[in-house]
């Protein structure tokens, strides 16, 4: 047996090695790597069917057309590429349906404002009249969207909220106050959108008779520039931003009535100094569900507000460190008596049913494991879908539960799994991958039964087993303190345990992230497995503070972010070190936006453990970011300036040991080049020498032409140079 064994993995390194190596032009450029998925298929009414994007043979044109869920078959084209040819443009083809999937919304011409903003021309195309309707023609159109009844289009200009009647064809303004960097109506501003996670800040009621909204004053939020090079004389681009401990957005939620023409404003209290991270109506369409979050995010209210303005809190959520607000907070059920909250108030994300006054009737999920995501709810057979972290931290899996409590598992492979539902949840598109194998997309019934496969990716598999390439490995350590961290490795091509090798940790470690997860990689894991090739340990701990553990292991860091994080990294770093082949005075670190905070916390704290280090866009001292963020996990600095300031790299600048490359973009709008250029003036004056790229207008993502390919390739040579 041990002779099989030995042959096996001399067998297995011969393959390895005989295998082509990978090419920083492979992953960046040619995108070799790139897996495919399955996109646009959007469920239509009838739950058996759904639509896609495709191109058809016989009309040799791209097709909207509707398929069958259980064959696969196309039922119905229901219009092409030639239906949407305008006097002056041919339009893009689109499955952003109304309601009753007789109207389309398209959008040409969009062009992003921030992470999840955009502006766009918009027109409907009526599938039964075959016309087509500009949205309007008096200026661009942010998030515009079908009233239910599908009668109407409301968007955004100018910071107001407007109404195009697709009957009349009247477009009708509601708000008049909206102006640049004081007022916005509709939309939500730049921190809102970034920490909150939502830009479109208007919503129909059922009956399609109200609109509620937010309107941002931001008037008093302190202005931040930024220095744009893009002509003989730079311009300044300026927006507000305000950073932790300054004035933020007065906000204020109000209800349009299409009827009367008259705005109420809701009653959400009188202090001003808080959030509203989600409003939405309830199945009652005259009431409409405000969520209030004070500032130090620590206590929720979920009200309730009629159409005249007047609420009422139905119930109130309190925790001793924060609460982090997300989508699937709160589900209203269509028999207007119930709703759906997750929340970690046991100490794990879970589902819970309430009643309307605010009544737990049942949790329906519980253990030492998170909810990660809900993916709908069939209220006939009174039965929740959902992904957890049950099965392991590092994995993901799809369940259904019954309102009774009793659940099933729908994904048994393990790994990363997800799912889209048809609209009566009849079937569902599985979507599993592994760190070492890409995307494997099914259609399965609501029992998990697979039906068929919809993408494989065997090209890409065909593609990789041409490559030489290691797989990804997982491993656990404890600490001094006996705390378990998860780790993930991935060994050079010619691995052998006698020899020590120079290690690369990569470190994000952000409230709530993970890093060391079984699910396949973009182009950055494939960029690991390019630097394993060239001889190093490429290594990831996901330390405290990072998610899908609990709420105590993520929330372990609260008011001191940076301190535990870097612990645990230097704990792994040494642990790594007593590993019989790896080098112990040859271990770096690197890591993008948080992570670029740790690996700076990392080089100058712990700059005796570390050899060197890469920033990318780093936050250098917590009083440079945003409040919302910031203030979640350290309060304000009027109330805790010993958090922010004992753990700010600029503070230690004094005792960086080693190569230091430091990366930013100059029109970072996110984590400002302000934290480059502090952090940098702090290295000048305490007489250290260290390597810096910047790069000019490029955002947080730092990409755009050829800028990617450029910036790996220099982070690949400093690397192989100091490491």
């Amino acid at each position: 047996m041990k002779k099989l064994l030995v042959l096996l993995f001399l067998s297995g390194s011969v393959c390895a090695q005989t295998g082509k190596l990978i090419t920083l032009n492979d992953i960046f450029k040619t995108a070799n790597f790139a897996q495919r998925g399955v996109s646009g298929l959007n469920s239509m009414n009838d739950g058996k069917s759904y639509v896609s994007i495709e191109f058809d043979n016989k009309s040799a044109q791209q097709v909207v057309a509707r398929h069958n869920f259980n064959d696969g078959k196309i039922a119905e084209i229901l219009y092409s590429q030639h239906d949407l040819i305008t006097a002056t443009d041919t339009l893009s083809l689109s499955t952003d349906f109304n309601n009753d999937e007789s109207k389309v919304l398209i959008a040409e011409n969009k062009r992003p404002i921030y992470r999840r903003s955009s502006i766009a021309d918009h027109y409907v195309y009526d599938l039964k009249t075959r016309k087509i309707t500009r949205v309007s023609d008096k200026g661009d159109q942010s998030f515009a969207s079908f009233s239910p009844d599908g009668s109407k289009v409301a968007f955004v200009r100018n910071n107001n909220i407007f109404i195009k009647d697709l009957v009349t064809l009247a477009e009708t303004q509601i708000t008049f106050d909206g102006e640049s960097n004081k007022i916005i109506n509709g939309l939500a501003d730049w921190v809102y959108e970034e920490e909150f996670s939502f830009a479109k800040a208007f919503f129909w009621s059922n009956d399609s008779k109200k609109i509620a909204f937010y309107r941002f004053d931001e008037s008093q939020v302190p202005e931040f520039s930024m220095t744009m090079y893009n002509g003989l004389y730079p311009s300044e681009y300026k927006y507000k931003y305000p950073k932790a401990g300054e004035k933020n957005s007065d906000v204020s939620i109000h209800i349009y009535n299409l009827t009367t023409g008259k705005t109420k404003a809701v009653d959400v209290g009188e202090e001003k100094d808080q959030y509203i991270p989600r409003i939405c109506w309830t199945n009652n369409h005259s009431e409409l569900c405000v969520l209030r979050l004070n500032r130090l995010q620590n206590k929720l209210d979920y009200l309730i507000a009629d159409v005249n303005g007047k609420s009422r809190v139905m119930m109130t959520e309190e925790d001793k460190r924060y609460i982090d607000v997300e989508e699937s907070n709160i589900h209203f059920l269509k028999n207007g008596k119930q709703f759906i909250n997750v929340s970690e108030r046991d100490g794990y994300n879970h589902i819970y049913l309430y009643d309307m006054t605010g009544k737990l009737l049942r949790q329906l999920t519980k253990g030492a494991w998170d909810v990660t995501a809900i993916y709908g709810i069939d209220e006939k057979k009174q039965v929740l879908y959902y992904q957890s972290a049950e099965r392991s931290a590092l994995q993901r899996d799809v369940y259904s539960v019954s309102f009774k409590g009793a659940k099933k598992l729908l994904s048994p492979i393990a790994g990363t799994n997800s799912a889209t539902f048809s609209s009566n949840y009849s079937y569902f598109i599985l979507n599993h991958s592994t760190a070492n194998s890409p995307a494997y997309i099914t259609l399965n019934n609501n029992d998990g039964k697979q039906i068929r496969v919809l993408e494989g990716n065997d090209a890409l598999k065909k593609r990789l087993s041409d490559y030489a390439i290691n797989k990804t490995e997982f491993f656990s350590f404890k600490t001094k303190s006996g705390l378990t961290l998860n780790g993930s490795m991935i060994k050079p091509l010619d691995f052998d345990s006698s020899r020590q090798y120079p290690v690369l940790m990569y470190v994000y470690g952000g409230p709530g992230s993970q890093t060391v997860a079984d699910t396949w990689g973009g182009a950055r894991a494939k960029w690991f497995n390019y630097l394993s090739q060239q001889g190093y340990i490429i290594v990831s701990v996901d330390g405290r503070g990072t998610g899908f553990r609990g709420a105590d292991f993520k929330k372990a860091t609260y008011k001191q972010l940076g301190k535990y994080e870097l612990d645990d990294q230097v704990e792994a770093a040494r642990w790594l070190a007593t590993q019989p082949y790896v080098n112990p005075s040859r271990i770096g670190i690197w890591g993008w936006s948080f992570g670029g905070y740790m690996s700076s916390l990392c080089i100058t704290r712990a700059a005796d453990v570390f050899k060197m280090a890469i920033a990318v866009a780093p936050v250098t001292t917590w009083r440079f970011y945003d409040s919302i963020y910031t203030e979640r996990y350290l309060q304000t600095p009027q109330l805790n300036a010993q958090g922010y300031d004992d753990n700010s790299p600029i503070n230690y600048a004094s005792q960086l040991k080693g190569p230091f490359l430091l990366v930013h973009g100059t029109g970072d709008d996110n984590v400002h080049f302000q934290n480059s250029i502090m952090f940098s003036e702090a290295l000048i004056q305490s007489e250290k020498q260290f390597d810096q790229a910047y790069y000019p207008n490029k955002n947080h993502g730092i990409y755009g032409g050829n800028t990617t390919f450029q910036l790996y390739t220099r982070l690949t040579d400093f690397i192989l140079k100091n490491l």
